[in-house]
């Protein structure tokens, strides 16, 4: 008895993992971003992403996000701001029709220097108006920056690394089977020209679980990022 119980546990578990569909893709994404001084404590963030599917050919996503930094000290920054999203159909397991998606966030941005490598901690919430539905989400990103020149801890120019991974997760009403919404992870190589300019290129492997909690898609991204900061409190 103890064994067909076993047996049909393993059946059971197996039928429910092949029940799952996994597409892989490639794509391709596009960043800039731009925290812009306002004064000693505050700066204007500015950020758009053109990301696009089947390499560049169509696109996945636009996502423009503009928000209020407020620097609590060198090590710790709280954050908040809007975002407009549109997604669009794409790929294997397209959505059924083209959404316009409205957002509100809050972030604490904590610095938490470690030897040579540069790691940060990003902690963010989002309210979402995907069209008429309502979602939440939570957003941990941990992030290291790794010198790979000299220069770049000397004088803040030349060439590093960035590796970092970021888990999302739903809750409150209208989650489907599953909390975990997508999973990023990010490595890259950039050029800090000047302590505002840097420009970074890697790849991106973007784990998106649907609702139904079977189907889920992994992305084979290529990351292209601009980052050019602009000083307004003169």
């Amino acid at each position: 008895m103890k064994i067909f119980l076993i047996l049909s546990s393993m059946v059971f578990i197996f039928s429910t993992y092949a029940q799952k569909t996994i597409d892989d893709q490639l794509h391709g994404w596009v960043v800039y971003q731009g925290n812009h001084k306002l004064n000693r404590k505050f700066d204007l963030h500015t950020e758009y992403q053109w990301r696009r599917a089947d390499g560049f050919a169509d696109w996945q996503q636009s996502l423009a996000r503009v928000g209020l930094d407020y620097k609590l000290n060198p090590n710790c920054t709280v954050s908040g701001g809007y975002a407009w999203v549109v997604s669009y159909p794409y790929g294997s397991q397209p959505i059924v029709n083209q959404t316009n998606e409205n957002r509100i966030w809050q972030q604490v941005i904590l610095k938490q220097p470690i030897g040579y490598l540069q790691v940060q901690h990003r902690y963010r919430l989002e309210q979402r108006w995907i069209d008429t539905l309502f979602r939440q989400r939570i957003r941990y990103r941990a992030q290291c920056i790794i010198p790979l020149q000299k220069s770049y801890l000397d004088h803040g120019k030349g060439l590093f690394m960035n590796v970092n991974d970021e888990v999302f997760l739903g809750f409150g009403k209208g989650i489907g089977k599953n909390i975990l919404d997508q999973n990023r992870f990010i490595a890259a190589v950039g050029y800090q020209f000047s302590p505002n300019f840097n420009f970074q290129m890697g790849y991106l492997n973007q784990f998106v679980i649907k609702p139904d909690g079977l189907h889920m898609e992994r992305n084979h991204t290529i990351w292209a990022s601009v980052v050019y900061n602009l000083n307004f409190s003169k």
